[in-house]
């Protein structure tokens, strides 16, 4: 069960219930966000953020919505994004909307999507929202420095305010992953189908 608001919710009106808890945590988060880049004049707001805050209040007992994953996911994916920009000589170029789709984008691409899977499986830290945001950097999106050092800031945001809001309201969601929350609490590591959402 998944507990709090969000296990009430789903108890009294089913499917309803949990879509109306995540859609309103979503928006608030991701509000929160969009107000902090409007007012830092910073890429706080990009679209793998919202995969990550999906995961937070549709599913927060998964362990591809524990914190651990979620920052360790798209710090991952940032630095092979940037990687591959350089090793593909694209560090300089405009990026794909502009330029086209090229075999040093696509390359860079390829292998950017493909380090970022490979280092969280063995890591084994899940978070597929991931892979957009190292898809965000290797097709030349948001690449600077001081991009880079924003969408950093920003995933810290949304994970700092979506923990807040499910343990202010009593929802569950292990900081590791569930295995290890899950051996501290009360003994079970399955979720039910509430937990996934189903």
């Amino acid at each position: 069960m998944s507990g709090g608001l969000l296990g009430a919710a789903q108890e009294r009106a089913g499917r309803v219930g949990g879509g109306a808890y995540a859609f309103l945590l979503c928006l608030a988060v991701l509000a929160a966000a969009g107000l902090a880049a409007l007012l830092l004049r910073q890429p706080l707001l990009f679209p793998s953020l919202g995969p990550t805050v999906m995961l937070f209040f549709e599913t927060p007992r998964q362990r591809s919505a524990a914190p651990r994953n979620t920052l360790l996911g798209h710090g991952v994916a940032l630095l092979a994004g940037a990687a591959c920009l350089v090793a593909f000589g694209l560090a300089d170029h405009p990026p794909v909307v502009q330029e086209g789709v090229t075999a040093a984008r696509t390359g860079a691409a390829a292998l950017s999507v493909a380090l970022t899977a490979l280092v969280l499986k063995l890591l084994d830290a899940p978070h597929p929202p991931a892979g957009a945001t190292t898809l965000i950097v290797s097709l030349g999106i948001l690449t600077s420095a001081a991009e880079l050092v924003a969408m950093g800031g920003a995933v810290v945001l949304v994970t700092v305010l979506g923990v807040a809001l499910n343990r202010l309201l009593g929802t569950p969601q292990p900081l590791w992953d569930d295995r290890r929350d899950g051996a501290r609490g009360n003994g079970s590591t399955r979720s039910t189908s509430a937990d996934r959402g189903d």
